[in-house]
């Protein structure tokens, strides 16, 4: 049974860090596509970051050179550090996981997700 518990998000101003992670448990493969997803209120579901299986990492454009999506394999733990943080970036934060061999940014298509870490930043 896979799990998925995030943890990290916060209320900060603009301009600072943080750092989201996710504990996962019951990923008996390596070929998991794990992701990073956030949802703001009245829209849709959106993909932030991903991790491959080889271990390539993609960005959305609005966050690509501030986030960092990272995975300690030893500690079943996915990251994301958010730095330069942006009132934009408020929204609710789900780690998610699929078993794929290639990943995309289609929120459906994920099979795992966790229930979400709030991320507030205020101007």
């Amino acid at each position: 049974q896979v799990q998925l518990v995030e943890s990290g998000g916060g209320s900060v101003q603009a301009g600072v860090s943080l750092r989201l992670s996710c504990a996962a448990s019951g990923l008996t493969s390596s070929r998991y596509c794990m992701g990073w997803f956030r949802q703001a209120p009245g829209k849709e579901r959106e993909g932030v970051a991903i991790i491959h299986n080889a271990g390539t990492t993609s960005y959305a454009d609005s966050v690509k050179g501030r986030f960092t999506i990272s995975k300690d394999s030893a500690k079943n733990t996915l990251y994301l550090q958010m730095n330069s943080l942006k009132p934009e970036d408020t929204s609710m934060y789900y780690c998610a996981a699929d078993l794929r061999y290639l990943c995309t940014w289609r929120p459906y298509e994920y099979d795992y997700w966790g229930e979400g870490t709030k991320v507030t930043i205020s101007s």
